[in-house]
């Protein structure tokens, strides 16, 4: 069982995860549903309401498609746990967050030291993203 990482304060969801084709074919009333990539997360905008907890399975760390189902999810409202499960890197925690996510159960254990550098390395983001951070270039120019 992979070590759950998560920046939220509410209680994790233990709720198993139901595919997505089983979410909407209406053949469960699960609170939590699991992407995988090539789903289209904004499937999920009309239900986002009823959902405690949705996981993106990477299969691999290349797969930037689950960055982008994130933000979807977070830009249509969705305030939910979000899960980055499988083959989840360190380095790509700061950048995961930015994106929505706040939970992670990553294949490999993490290191509680080189994720606490891993988050601290950049003070100020370049871009905007789907969290409240002010990018750099704003913090400059207004």
């Amino acid at each position: 069982m992979p070590t759950l990482l998560r920046f939220r304060d509410d209680a994790a969801s233990d709720e198993q995860a139901v595919a997505l084709d089983a979410f909407l074919a209406g053949r469960t009333n699960a609170g939590a549903v699991r992407l995988e990539a090539g789903d289209d997360a904004r499937a999920l905008l009309p239900h986002l309401g009823r959902l405690a907890l949705v996981e993106f399975g990477f299969a691999s760390f290349r797969d930037g498609r689950g960055y982008s189902a994130a933000r979807i999810l977070r830009e249509g409202g969705y305030a939910g746990e979000l899960r980055a499960t499988g083959d989840v890197l360190v380095d790509q925690l700061p950048f995961m967050r930015r994106c929505g996510f706040d939970s992670f159960a990553p294949d490999a254990p993490i290191d509680a030291e080189v994720l606490a550098r891993s988050l601290a390395r950049y003070a100020h983001p370049y871009q905007a993203a789907a969290d409240d951070i002010v990018p750099v270039w704003k913090l400059r120019h207004g």
